[in-house]
């Protein structure tokens, strides 16, 4: 075993993480979602959502036959729905092209949409204790630390180097108990600010600890300091006397893409316009709702909700480029299983 790997791995027996979801019954299709999950997610986020989408989706082929918009709706306020959409389109690729087995090859992983190199090794040294190395970030700043590696993790050199010390520390034998422990470590021990170096079993060979650069280990990232940028929308919450909603599906890409939203303007004159050209008869009250504000990782939204009281049962409906609807009515008593942002569902739960 590696000299890494030895005090990594008693370290994990005696105080790493065994009772996660995911540790359990370990498959490579379970594996791979809870990874996917986990990418920019804390752990205790994920662990409600890992589980509800198992109960949901148990295996790849219920996966792949289910809609998007189930799988959204499962995944709504985890964030980062790329993910959610890349899983569904992986799992049809399993369906199609595997014969729904999920694949056990290093080559057939990292060809599935939104599965990496470090993904495929996690999925593959885990599940079936297969020898490949991984590097997530809470890996890269382990060995960043422990080997003395300066620079941008992002730099290909460092990459690259930090890909040779992964590749050359990866043990032969408890290799999927060596996975964990180093990914482990990263995230309870080995932490970006303030490590608990203390308590950390590669204290003794560190090259960041010895030399106090713990702080500058990896180098942090330089960013000149800019006034977070804010961006303000309107959204027309178009209510039938049945308390249906209007919602309008987003676009596959960017923020919130493949979800359904309320149908967000640039001004509160452009609502206005659409609810009297599209809402023929609709009341729109004379001041918005309280507005109310969400952040993102580079950007603060702040939403100014604006309502329209819609008369009769009257279906506005527009079919989008492949020919699905792109407008609906929500049902909020029976609702659909949809995909929602979280400050839409916030707003259609304070209708009640």
């Amino acid at each position: 075993m590696s000299a890494l790997a030895t005090p990594l791995v008693a370290w994990h027996r005696a105080h790493g993480r065994h009772d996660l979801p995911w540790q359990q019954d370990r498959s490579p299709y379970r594996v791979w979602i809870s990874e996917i999950m986990l990418q920019q997610t804390q752990v205790a986020t994920v662990i409600p959502y890992f589980q509800r989408f198992m109960q949901r989706f148990p295996d790849v082929v219920a996966l792949a036959a289910a809609s998007l918009d189930d799988v959204l709706h499962h995944w709504s306020g985890l964030g980062y729905y790329a993910r959610a959409r890349h899983l569904h389109l992986a799992a049809q690729r399993v369906r199609d092209e595997f014969g729904g087995v999920f694949p056990e090859s290093f080559a057939a992983l990292v060809g599935l949409p939104g599965i990496g190199r470090s993904t495929a090794g996690a999925i593959l040294a885990l599940s079936r204790d297969a020898r490949y190395p991984i590097l997530d970030g809470n890996v890269k700043r382990v060995l960043a630390r422990r080997f003395g590696v300066t620079g941008s993790p992002g730099a290909s050199a460092v990459q690259q180097r930090l890909w040779a010390i992964a590749e050359a520390e990866t043990p032969e034998v408890d290799i999927a108990e060596y996975t964990q422990a180093i990914m482990d470590l990263g995230a309870t021990v080995c932490v970006r600010t303030r490590p608990l170096c203390p308590v950390c079993p590669l204290r003794a060979d560190c090259n960041a600890y010895r030399t106090h650069r713990q702080h500058l280990i990896p180098a942090p990232r330089r960013r000149a300091r800019a006034a977070r940028r804010v961006r303000a929308v309107v959204m027309l919450v178009a209510q039938r006397d049945d308390g249906a909603v209007l919602l309008e599906r987003r676009p596959p890409e960017g923020i919130w893409g493949g979800l359904w939203c309320l149908p967000e303007f640039a001004s509160e004159s452009a609502a206005r316009s659409f609810a009297a050209s599209e809402l023929r008869g609709a009341e729109v009250d004379a001041q918005p709702l309280a507005e109310r504000p969400h952040a993102f990782t580079h950007f603060d939204l702040v939403i100014t909700p604006l309502l329209a009281r819609c008369r009769g049962h009257d279906r506005v409906a527009e079919a989008g480029a492949d020919g699905s609807e792109r407008l609906i009515w929500y049902d909020r008593r029976m609702p659909a299983r949809v995909g929602l942002p979280a400050p839409v569902r916030e707003i259609l739960e304070s209708l009640a």
